[in-house]
């Protein structure tokens, strides 16, 4: 009998969106002009690796808190926990596997030369953290909470708050890249980018959960935001 979690299941296109979405206006520049190719069979190199069991972390690689300033000084905003588990298709957890997260300051900017947005940089902030998952596929970041920010989609567009995550997971072909959304945010189902999904279960997915059981007392919150990568029920996966 065929062995579940060792088994491929290939993205549901029809849980993603379009790569053409004309609401969202800068997809319809980097939409491919021609059919797409499957890959029926994958390869060996596709289904296997990386090893992160090398990578050294720095002592505050996921404290956002602490891995820009220093310890000179601390950000501006409201103090988050962002954790979760990353998991595969078959609610396995996934292991040592690296996460990565980026995002704006609690004003809406980011650290990005190309980033123009009036809201004044934070001298105590970077706004980037990684981290490996335990043996259970758990991470856990602490941060403060993102802004939202004005972009040139139309003429009054918002993203809501949200943290950008990558996963890699068990092997190349499971690589995703994500973002956070917070529950509550009013501007979630305005969002252009978040228009471009049609089935609401798959919006549901980038949104982190309120979670009092973790946040700390007279400290933070905590947000929960489990990742499933590949299969039916993935982690709806950014536009690009």
């Amino acid at each position: 009998m065929q062995n579940n979690h060792n088994r491929f299941v290939t993205r549901d296109r029809n849980w993603h969106p379009p790569a053409y979405a004309p609401g969202y206006k800068t997809s319809v520049a980097r939409s491919p002009q021609q059919a797409l190719v499957s890959m029926q069979q994958p390869t060996v190199s596709e289904l296997t690796g990386p090893n992160f069991s090398h990578l050294r972390m720095g002592p505050h690689d996921n404290d956002l808190l602490m891995n820009f300033s220093q310890g000179q000084g601390l950000p501006q905003g409201e103090r988050i926990i962002m954790f979760g588990r990353v998991v595969d298709q078959f609610s396995k957890p996934v292991p040592h596997t690296l996460v990565e997260m980026w995002q704006a300051n609690a004003g809406g900017r980011y650290r990005h030369k190309n980033d123009k947005y009036l809201a004044p940089l934070d001298p105590n902030f970077g706004g980037v953290g990684r981290c490996l998952t335990d043996d259970q596929g758990f991470y856990r970041f602490r941060t403060i909470k993102p802004g939202p920010y004005p972009w040139p989609n139309d003429m009054n567009s918002w993203r809501p708050a949200h943290i950008h995550v990558s996963v890699t997971g068990p092997s190349i072909s499971t690589r995703l890249i994500t973002q956070m959304y917070f529950e509550g945010d009013p501007l979630i189902p305005l969002c252009p980018i978040v228009h471009t999904l049609k089935d609401p279960d798959a919006v549901e997915t980038m949104i982190g959960r309120l979670d009092m059981a973790h946040s700390k007392p007279m400290d933070c919150l905590a947000y929960r935001f489990d990742i499933v990568v590949r299969g039916e029920l993935q982690t709806y996966f950014e536009n690009q």
